[in-house]
Order: C-alpha cells, then sequence, then structure tokens
C-alpha cells in the first residue's frame, strides 16, 4: 500500500526538530512519508530530519515582512511543492504558513489540517499597527482555511475569537489540542526544598515588551530593595522587532544585580532545574507557550497571566498563580507570595509536574494529533 505524504509546513526550520520533532517521528513510525517545508535550513537541522526520515524542502518566506510580492513567491514555491511531490495532506502551523500553504494546497485541490498555534503581536490589539495587522490577518485568514478539512486550536479563546470575527463559521470543523507537547523524559524534576532567602525566579522568553520582559525589570526593581538576597533571572536575546528590549539595557540591570542575564542558552532545562519559580507575564497572544510546559515538566509553579493560552497551564492556587495582563502591581504581589510562603513552592512545583504528566505529555498530543489526521484521511 502506498504511503500517504504529508508537508508539514513551518515559519523556520529550528521549529520541526525542537517542537514537532516527536511529532515527525511519529508519522513516519504510523507509516506516513513525512515532507517538511521551511526557510533557511541550517545544515544541522537538515541532516537531523534527514536522521529521523524526513525529506527537507527549502522556500522563501518573510516571517515578519509585509512584501506582497514575497508573499506571491512563497504561495507559488509552496504549491510547486505540493504538486511536483504529491503531497496527499498539508499539515501548516504558524501565521504565514497556515495563510499561504493553506491558499496553495486550496488551488491544488488538496485537504488542509490547519494548527493554530497563537495568534501572536498582531491580535494584542494594542497598538495602531497591531490593529491594522489584526484586520490583514483576519482578511488572509478567511481566504485561505474556510475550505481546510480541520482546523486544530490550542485553546478555546483562539476559537471564539475566530468564530466573532468571523474568519470562520460554526460549520468548520475543529478540534482542539493541548499545545506542543513536552517530552517528559528529557526534563530532570525539582522537588524542591528550598528553605533560604535566596529565592529565584526565572524569565524565558524572546525579549520584547509583549512577552513582558519590562514588567518583570520593574518587579524585580521594587522587590530587590525590600529582598535583597532574592534572585531575577533572565534567559533570551532581543530580537529585530521595535518594541525589543535593548542589550545595554539588560546588561546594565546586571551590572547594578537588579537581574542576572544569561543571554541565550541551549540547555533550558538545567537553568530551569536551579531556579525555583518560572514567570512569564505576557499579553502576547500565545497557543501555549513552549517554555511554561517546560518550567511544569522539571517541576516550578508557574507566575503568568489570564491570557489566552498562558491561563491554560495553571489550576489557581495549585501550581502557580495568574495575574491580569500589564499589571505591575499584581504581578509583584504574586512574586512575593513565594517569596514569603516558601512552602509553597515545594507544593505547587509537585503539582506542576503532574500536571504536565496529565495534560502536556507529547505522547498524548501526538496520538490527538494523528486520530485527526488519520480519521479524516479515511474520509478523503
Amino acid at each position: 500500500m502506498k504511503k500517504k505524504r504529508i508537508l508539514i509546513v513551518a515559519s523556520y526550520s529550528g521549529s520541526l526538530i525542537h517542537f514537532r520533532g516527536d511529532f515527525i517521528k511519529s508519522l513516519i513510525n504510523h507509516d506516513f512519508a513525512v515532507y517538511t517545508a521551511a526557510p533557511n535550513y541550517s545544515v544541522e537541522i537538515t541532516q537531523q530530519l534527514l536522521n529521523i526520515g524526513a525529506k527537507p524542502i527549502e522556500f522563501k518566506l518573510e516571517r515578519t515582512g509585509l512584501n506582497p510580492l514575497n508573499d506571491l513567491k512563497s504561495i507559488s514555491e509552496l504549491r510547486y511543492i505540493i504538486k511536483t511531490s504529491k503531497i496527499d495532506l498539508v499539515f501548516p502551523y504558524t501565521v504565514k504558513p497556515v495563510i499561504f500553504s493553506s491558499l496553495a494546497a486550496n488551488q491544488c485541490k488538496v485537504p488542509v489540517i490547519s494548527l493554530i498555534t497563537g495568534l501572536g503581536f498582531a491580535f494584542t490589539g494594542i497598538t495602531f499597527k497591531a490593529r491594522i495587522l489584526q484586520r490583514l490577518n483576519e482578511f488572509l485568514y478567511k481566504q485561505s482555511i474556510r475550505k481546510n478539512k480541520v482546523i486544530i486550536f490550542q485553546n478555546k479563546d483562539d476559537y471564539a475569537l475566530f468564530l466573532d470575527r468571523k474568519i470562520i463559521s460554526k460549520k468548520n470543523k475543529v478540534c482542539f489540542v493541548s499545545g506542543s507537547g513536552v517530552d517528559l523524559n528529557k526534563y530532570k524534576v525539582r522537588i524542591n526544598n528550598n528553605t533560604s532567602n535566596v529565592i529565584s525566579f526565572l524569565l524565558v522568553a524572546r525579549l520584547i515588551e509583549e512577552k513582558g520582559i519590562q514588567l518583570y525589570i520593574e518587579a524585580a526593581e521594587l522587590l530587590k530593595q525590600k529582598y535583597p538576597d532574592v534572585e531575577f533571572h533572565v534567559i533570551g536575546e532581543p530580537d529585530q522587532s521595535p518594541s525589543a528590549i535593548k542589550l545595554e539595557k539588560l546588561n546594565d540591570l546586571n551590572n547594578k544585580n537588579i537581574i542576572v542575564y544569561h543571554g541565550k542558552q541551549a540547555n533550558i532545562p538545567e537553568h530551569l532545574f536551579k531556579r525555583d519559580v518560572f514567570v512569564l507575564p505576557t499579553y502576547y497572544r500565545e497557543g501555549i507557550p513552549r517554555s511554561i510546559l517546560e518550567a511544569l515538566s522539571v517541576g516550578l509553579p508557574i507566575i503568568t497571566t489570564e491570557s489566552p493560552g498562558c491561563k491554560e497551564t495553571v489550576i489557581k492556587g495549585k501550581n502557580g498563580i495568574l495575574i491580569p495582563p500589564r499589571n505591575l502591581e499584581q504581578l509583584v504581589c504574586a512574586m512575593e507570595f513565594f517569596i514569603i510562603h516558601k512552602e509553597k513552592i515545594k507544593e505547587m512545583g509537585i503539582n506542576s509536574r503532574k500536571y504536565a504528566e496529565e495534560r502536556f505529555d507529547v505522547n498524548i498530543i501526538n496520538e490527538d494529533l494523528l486520530n485527526i489526521i488519520n480519521s479524516n484521511l479515511q474520509l478523503l
């Protein structure tokens, strides 16, 4: 029997291994021929994909640009890949791959199962640019995904927004999964018995304002005055976004002992294991943040916002604290709670790991995705 050919489309090649590597292996183990499309493959990522049995194909994509000619070229390249590789099903995730490959696949009359992994900056609506981008993305989503076989969401808030904005209708078939999942075997669990005054917080993120880095710094500055022994660790680096924090500021805060700035790190699990509480005060439209899933897996209590995606990761009073977005006072109160009630760090950390095992295990997520794909391929 001929293997079904599935094309996974991503906005950057690294995510195919870091976020979807286990899913790709699972597809291959279930007798799919897996092709991957992404821009700018590194030699290392290409080899890793080949090693697990996937067939990487490169196409050009401007992840953040708004050049219509370049976008049309991306759609044309994807259409060519779908036709020449004789793809049976397209599986895109993140904004541009979902829109562009859905348009390309629809033109080729090839079915699409798309994964909405979060709506990002454009759907925050907090700036004029964000509101313009939201209108544009809404129009493009309407044109591209309505014919898709299934639209998979990572949280019900995004689905409700798509219905409210009439991007899709209740006639569209939708499913839900709990994020990208994590391989729990890769994370060493910490049972935290720290009783010292050196409580350490950690933020891991793209260092842009929407991810809450500025709020985290302001909270650190306030709390350092009252609790000089407490540590505020930061992992990540500024990117090209206009809202990115300046590297000079991070280094200055590090030199003043307000934060401990680690820059970009490859060994995130090791850093999580050394810290006490994970903090992500984001107001970015997340799917379900990978950084929080990793912190849950290690066994850290979570402080994050009541934003779509983020609130999925915390059971109030059990494994962390949810705060309103962009609320410095509530962030300071949440962090101070763990400084004062050190015993809650151990208790909530244990609950975090349990929650990861129950809901976010990558094997559970991949099984859900495989069931969605198989059940819909049988209907073709």
